[in-house]
């Protein structure tokens, strides 16, 4: 799915006077952001999103390298995952709830109540609650598989800071917007929430730290 299509493009930019001056200014850094399809599977984007929690994207990188160095180089298969040393695990540099997180996810997997190949063919709400069914997967995760892996059009991560930052400072407001404020505000770009997301992150880029 192309999220960044002319239709969807010429929406956000009749949505709003603050978005439509967005959309002007970042489409080729958002285009650009989007070349390719999403890497990997559905399994192994859940194992990073899980190794990287709190980290940044460098350290998040080195740890994931060193679990997949324990199995060979490759990701562990949910039973490898079970059936490892979970102290062999921490030694990539992960924490205790970490490789518990991880290994509720192998156990998800394994018992079938998270139906991975069938993420694709569930409705948004279906999915959220599959995923945060798992130890370590909340919303947060959630709205990210659904934007990034899965590529739905219509996500609103009301939970991320740097929306709502972006929000306070390109809506010009006063504080950060609490999860109804946000909705309010998106409203307009509706069937687009995500690339408008996409948009306001692209944004953060001029703001200062």
């Amino acid at each position: 799915m192309t999220l960044a299509g002319r239709k969807a493009i010429a929406a956000l930019r009749e949505a709003d006077p603050v978005m439509a001056r967005l959309v002007d200014e970042h489409t080729t850094a958002v285009r650009r952001d989007l070349k390719g399809e999403p890497t990997g599977d559905a399994y192994g984007a859940l194992l990073r999103s899980i190794v990287g929690q709190q980290l940044s994207t460098k350290a998040a990188a080195s740890i994931y390298g060193r679990l997949i160095d324990i199995f060979g180089g490759h990701a562990p298969t949910p039973k490898q995952l079970l059936e490892a040393d979970p102290e062999e695990i921490r030694s990539a540099g992960l924490s205790r709830p970490k490789v518990a997180y991880l290994r509720d996810l192998a156990q998800h997997v394994e018992d079938g109540a998270l139906e991975l190949d069938r993420l694709p063919d569930l409705p948004d709400e279906e999915v959220t609650g599959q995923l945060t069914a798992i130890k370590g997967l909340g919303p947060w995760t959630a709205d990210m598989f659904l934007m990034f892996h899965l590529r739905r059009p219509d996500i609103l991560p009301v939970g991320d800071l740097g929306i709502r930052r972006a929000v306070q400072v390109e809506y010009r407001m006063r504080k950060l917007p609490d999860a109804k404020r946000l909705e309010k505000v998106a409203r307009p770009w509706r069937p687009h929430r995500t690339l408008a997301c996409l948009f306001l992150w692209s944004s953060l880029d001029n703001v200062p730290a």
